[in-house]
């Protein structure tokens, strides 16, 4: 049986232990939100100091060259391509995840529009995160298209030749379900569709190879994981096969070929390049930058193999405690059991009181998050484990805070079911 001593020895022999002090976590705090909003980390402050006071303040607009302003988004974009199994020169930092969604599914709807009209068909998953969706309804509105959507067990009977793209988050925010990219891909290729990749929940978190699948178009965020801060821009990688075949919807001056020669008729960077569209934020990407260096860290100590191997451990960790020692208490874990299907966090469920147990331990200093369901899915209490920090003890710790939660009966508590803005 596994005890918290055992947890404190598995720390002990931890390789990858040092890379907490990395990180400024608030004492008498767990932080299980990792999925949702990384930690700060310590190098952040000093840097962001220094773009504000020295590079903003005394050197100004000469930053922009001297300080390598102008560099960041394809800078900060290389280094996110070593993550997530692209080559340099073949990611761009910009935007959100949202606007750079909106930019690829406009070039795979116009690169199948173009070689098979046909095709008018956008397929994702049911329970994708909303602005996936409500980006896509936009984009089928102005293509003419049809947003299909279906239960992650149907996706591959429903790949037929009526498909231009498939859309999918590799990691579902609401379940933790991770999908197999490889053979999605494949079996979406084979059927002739394009396939667009979010990594929103796993860049940073879980081994990804976006040349290994042959994946055409993936984003994502850079303020989960990658510990960006809050409101951190977010990447774009497209396959070298499509950069240079897209018409940029959202055609900004950054994105053209020559935006110093201020000429008044667009024409496309190179490759990746016209993904860019305005003047990046500047504090906001060195920011970024700093989060993605604490995530690179871990290559001398294994890189994102080890990552993943403690990543597996530590959610693995909290499903059985949660269902030892928190039996008969009404919580059932909805993540997958298995490993490979599993992305970096568990994903809870219980018949009443989602919400308030979630805020009973945000005030015990347990910090996870809570999302509503409807009348076809389940409220979830989700806990995000990233193991750059993340530690064994602190599972052992937050299921024993959670088990005297239901216990006591707390929750119910009339402060603990008050609705906040953000849940």
């Amino acid at each position: 049986m596994t005890t918290r001593d055992a947890c404190l020895a598995l720390d002990r022999a931890d390789p990858l232990a040092p890379l907490r002090e990395l990180f400024e976590l608030p004492e008498g705090t767990l932080y299980l939100d990792g999925n949702s909003l990384g930690v700060l980390p310590r190098a952040t402050p000093a840097r962001v100091h220094q773009v504000v006071l020295q590079e903003w303040g005394r050197d100004l607009i000469k930053s922009w060259n001297s300080a390598g302003w102008i560099d960041l988004p394809a800078r900060v974009g290389d280094k996110i391509a070593r993550l997530i199994g692209a080559a340099q020169g073949e990611v761009v930092v910009a935007d959100s995840t949202s606007v750079n969604l909106y930019k690829v599914l406009m070039a795979a709807g116009r690169l199948q529009r173009d070689r098979a009209p046909a095709r008018r068909v956008l397929l994702s998953e049911r329970s994708n995160f909303p602005t996936d969706l409500y980006i896509a309804e936009s984009v089928c509105e102005a293509l003419g298209w049809t947003l299909a959507l279906v239960e992650p067990d149907e996706i591959e009977a429903s790949l037929d030749d009526q498909l231009a793209v498939l859309m999918l988050t590799h990691v579902n925010y609401r379940s933790g379900r991770m999908h197999d990219m490889d053979r999605l891909t494949r079996r979406a290729h084979a059927a002739g569709a394009l396939v667009v990749w979010d990594l929103c929940h796993s860049a940073g978190a879980v081994p990804v190879g976006l040349h290994a699948s042959d994946a055409d178009y993936a984003v994502g965020c850079g303020y989960k994981y990658l510990n960006g801060g809050p409101g951190a821009p977010a990447f774009v990688w497209v396959h070298p096969r499509h950069a240079d075949r897209f018409s940029q919807p959202l055609s900004g001056w950054l994105g053209h070929v020559a935006p110093f020669e201020f000429n008044p008729h667009y024409r496309p960077a190179a490759g990746i390049a016209r993904y860019v569209c305005g003047t990046p934020p500047v504090i906001s990407m060195a920011a970024l930058e700093c989060g993605v260096d604490t995530v690179l860290a871990a290559e001398p100590l294994g890189g994102m193999a080890a990552l993943r191997e403690k990543s597996i451990a530590l959610t693995e960790l909290f499903a059985q405690l949660v269902e030892t020692r928190c039996a008969g208490h009404g919580l059932a874990v909805v993540s997958p059991r298995e490993a490979a299907q599993r992305g970096s966090q568990v994903c809870l469920t219980r018949g009443e009181g989602g919400y308030a147990i979630v805020q009973a331990l945000i005030a015990r200093g347990v910090i996870g998050d809570f999302r509503a369901g409807d009348a076809e899915t389940p409220d979830i209490l989700r806990f995000g484990f990233t193991p750059l920090y993340c530690r064994h003890v602190d599972v052992w710790d937050a299921v024993e805070q959670l088990r005297e939660v239901l216990a006591s009966g707390e929750w119910q508590r009339p402060e603990f079911n008050r609705r906040h803005a953000v849940t």
